[in-house]
């Protein structure tokens, strides 16, 4: 890659701005974007064949959002700390913004495509992310806590999830906080730097609550003794008269007889278990 295309691609719009209208990162940004995600459904496409298409595009979704590549920029390539800002960016703590982290590192991708071509930009994508990929395919509910939830709740018919958030700090540092209610119930909660971030760790807790009720139930149903369950047998008129006929005496039944008839006659009543959905 020239020195000429990695600067354009390590230039954000705010260094740009404040330096006579130098070219941007972001055309290059836009250009590894789709690089990217052409990379990430070919792996998934070809790794994952049994997978259907709703699977592939949550796993997809949760390798290329925003906070993934911004952790991938900064814990692999330490973007941060060559990423060109203005004096407005870098006074706000713009080189820790995942948004600006994530274009970046798009760019870098595209400007590696521009250069280098294909097969050096594939390469450098499975690098960086086969690792993501891998971890993504492990996380089932957790690759997006919102739409598990809510397809959680629509299978239990408890309603539609409602988000509440609220921020505070100042606008450099915000924080948000989440709370979901389903119906009347307040489920789960969680703070993040985004609302997307705060949503999710919200939704997480609400589907780890209901699940854990759900196992518990399970839980006591199982540890209950089915021979503890019996019914008690009342011998009806029409019997009794008619064993009378048949005998010719009518002796009482014994403890024993009749234990013995409730054995006989009625089994064991099994247990049953809720399925839990994982």
């Amino acid at each position: 890659m020239t020195a000429e295309t990695l600067e354009r691609a390590l230039t954000h719009r705010s260094y740009a701005y404040e330096n006579g209208g130098l070219p941007t990162n972001e055309r290059l940004e836009f250009l590894g974007d789709s690089v990217l995600s052409l990379v990430v459904t070919d792996t998934l496409y070809n790794g994952h064949p049994t997978l259907p298409e709703g699977q592939l595009a949550k796993l997809r979704a949760a390798v290329v959002q925003m906070s993934t590549l911004a952790e991938v920029a900064a814990r692999e390539l330490s973007l941060g700390s060559f990423v060109r800002l203005g004096r407005g960016e870098e006074g706000t703590g713009g080189r820790n913004k995942p948004s600006i982290l994530a274009d970046t590192l798009e760019a870098v991708i595209g400007a590696t495509y521009i250069d280098c071509g294909l097969e050096e930009a594939s390469g450098l994508v499975h690098r960086l992310f086969d690792p993501v990929i891998q971890r993504s395919a492990l996380l089932g509910a957790g690759l997006d806590w919102k739409t598990s939830l809510q397809e959680l709740t629509a299978d239990r018919g408890l309603g539609v999830p409602e988000y509440h958030v609220r921020d505070s700090g100042p606008d450099h540092q915000k924080m948000f906080r989440a709370v979901v209610k389903v119906g009347s119930r307040e489920l789960g909660d969680g703070e993040g730097r985004s609302k997307k971030a705060a949503e999710q760790l919200a939704a997480e807790a609400a589907y780890l609550s209901i699940t854990a009720d759900d196992a518990e139930k399970a839980e006591d149903q199982n540890q209950s003794d089915p021979e503890r369950t019996q019914a008690t047998v009342v011998p009806s008129a029409e019997s009794v008269k008619g064993a009378r006929r048949d005998s010719g005496a009518a002796p009482s039944p014994s403890p024993e007889s009749v234990d013995s008839a409730m054995h006989d006659s009625v089994p064991p009543q099994p247990g049953s278990t809720d399925a839990v959905d994982a």
